[in-house]
């Protein structure tokens, strides 16, 4: 299957540029898998399509400040590190911008001289390790010091660091949002628990890698980024119940659903884990567990816009992204939402 095959034309003026308020007054997608099914809606309406003992699956983690800018020692550049992967406690996989300034044995030194970098090794993707000098706790030093990892197709600087999290984030490691879930407002959580739809909460920590181009032609030649997840044993068994009794689980966003795809087994049993996953869906791909999916609308050619074709089909997805440009829905991570069932 060709890249080109999920390329579409998107006017600049749908990307939307700062979050809606409130959170559930974006607008709503409802596609049907297996009909021509296509309504417009209000997010905050998304409990008329959910089912008592429905599962939703959402992903609890929460974005790190993870920009920091530094100055290299000898001659003064500016520097910015994006924060991927922690290797130890002071040891970091970092994006680093621009690159030719910061060579291996390259020192850095940050704001008010709270923290110092050298850059240890160059890997993959020409990555850099570096090591943090600090003093006190490297978390507090990134809550002074780091802005939040905005996509670069965000211009805007975002006011407020909490409308880049879910309201129900809670462990902190990733270097993007997992943006289906902001959406979500507490209140609304409570009204479809009440309704008697089950919540299972998984974590995987979303690494920049999920805005990286496929640049190759053949999406199969395509390598996946890794990302953390966990799964806990009582999530695990709310979502294998759902399943059980013949209702459906429903993932918040595609970090869900790579993390319960990831684990689980042939024949769709989820068993309690941690561990790293490079799983790449695209169409083809045989779900195991997920039957539905809330996301938001994705880049052109993107292994996001792949995944959900996967799920719903390759042409009535096209369709209905050509449906929302008709309709000027907002686009990407803080735009409108989708809900495939």
């Amino acid at each position: 299957m060709d890249t080109s095959d999920f390329y579409y034309e998107l006017p600049e003026h749908l990307i939307a540029q700062e979050p809606i308020y409130p959170r559930d007054a974006s607008r709503l997608m409802i596609l049907k898998k297996d009909t021509d099914y296509l309504k417009h809606d209000i997010f905050r309406n998304i409990i008329n399509y959910l089912n008592p003992d429905d599962c939703l699956v959402l992903n609890d983690t929460r974005v790190i400040p993870a920009r920091l800018f530094g100055i290299r020692e000898d001659t003064g550049s500016v520097i910015e590190f994006l924060l991927l992967k922690r290797k130890t406690v002071d040891l970091w996989e970092t994006m680093v911008r621009p690159g030719k300034k910061a060579k291996i044995g390259n020192k850095f030194i940050f704001p008010e001289g709270q923290m110092t970098a050298e850059v240890i090794d160059i890997v993959e993707d020409g990555n850099r390790i570096v090591k943090f000098t600090y003093d006190g706790l490297f978390e507090n030093i990134l809550d002074r010091l780091g802005k939040m990892p905005l996509p670069p197709y965000i211009k805007e600087e975002l006011k407020d660091k909490e409308r880049y999290q879910t309201v129900y984030s809670k462990y902190e490691g990733s270097a993007a949002a997992p943006t289906a879930g902001l959406h979500f407002t507490e209140k609304l959580l409570k009204k479809i628990e009440h309704k008697g739809v089950n919540l299972a909460y998984i974590t995987l920590h979303v690494g920049l890698g999920t805005f990286r181009p496929v640049k190759v032609r053949n999406i199969e030649e395509h390598s996946m980024h890794s990302e953390y997840y966990e799964i806990t044993k009582d999530n695990a068994d709310i979502i294998n119940n759902t399943k059980k009794s013949g209702n459906k689980v429903i993932c918040v966003g595609t970090t869900s659903t790579r993390a319960i795809e990831s684990a689980a087994t042939s024949y769709g049993v989820i068993y309690p884990q941690k561990g790293w996953t490079d799983i790449f869906i695209y169409p083809g791909y045989k779900f195991k567990c997920t039957d539905g999916l809330i996301t938001n609308f994705h880049l052109p050619e993107s292994t996001l816009l792949m995944l959900v074709s996967a799920l719903a089909g390759k042409e009535k997805i096209m369709n209905a992204y050509e449906e929302a440009i008709k309709q000027k829905y907002r686009f990407f991570s803080f735009g409108d939402a989708m809900l495939i069932i």
